[in-house]
């Protein structure tokens, strides 16, 4: 019983800070699926990431909150539906709503084949390289630190590694990271990667959140 009682207590709380918190009103307002939208919106105003006419792969897309953001990025208008001036191309391993403008592709990106279509994505509109990744993949977080540190690890190298292989010279990288034992690695390899690293902790996170995020501007090498 005092389980059951403490469950429904946390459960209790966690509803009534999700209702109160100023950036869930903000969604709701402005007509995105999640609150999520407002750490990508400081991070590209804070780093100058996005501009028209760019091509942007969205990693862990679902629910879609960030590609709603992209897709008024790279409106002339800034509105969620009409003229779109760029491409913005999808992925995730759960099914996402269309947003307008956007390419989406379900799968893995763990995978080579959702690999594959997501490179003949970019061939078919004849990018030839990409401008900007993001990502908010995150990996089901056991509460084992050595499991939960090389999931983490696994994703964001795979991202570095498709942003080695497909970005342009002065793209820009920006992935999800938690606190923890994967944290120094992962600066570490965007170090050796990109020419400018950063450390984000947007406004809209969560204070109780172990979550950053780190952008890379600028590779340093070119896979020939």
């Amino acid at each position: 019983m005092k389980v059951k009682t403490q469950s429904k207590k946390v459960n209790k709380a966690w509803l009534n800070d999700h209702v109160n918190d100023p950036y869930v009103r903000l969604a709701k307002r402005d007509g995105y699926r999640a609150r999520a939208a407002y750490k990508l919106l400081e991070i590209d105003e804070t780093h100058g990431l996005v501009h028209p006419g760019d091509c942007v792969v969205d990693l862990g897309s679902t629910p879609g909150a960030w590609s709603q953001y992209l897709r008024r990025r790279l409106s002339p208008s800034g509105a969620a539906v009409g003229a779109l001036n760029g491409h913005i191309i999808a992925l995730d391993m759960l099914p996402m709503e269309p947003v307008e403008g956007v390419h989406f592709i379900l799968g893995d990106f763990r995978e080579e084949a959702v690999l594959h279509e997501l490179e003949a994505a970019l061939t078919d509109r004849g990018v030839k390289a990409v401008d900007v990744v993001v990502s908010d993949m995150a990996p089901n977080l056991s509460g084992i630190g050595s499991s939960d540190a090389a999931r983490i690890t696994d994703l964001i190298e795979l991202a570095v590694d498709f942003s080695i292989n497909h970005l342009k010279p002065d793209g820009s990288l920006v992935v999800k990271l938690f606190h923890g034992g994967a944290y120094d690695p992962m600066v570490a390899l965007f170090r050796q990667t990109f020419k400018v690293v950063k450390a984000v902790k947007p406004k809209a996170s969560r204070d109780r959140s172990s979550e950053t995020f780190l952008v890379g501007k600028g590779l340093k090498a070119i896979k020939a």
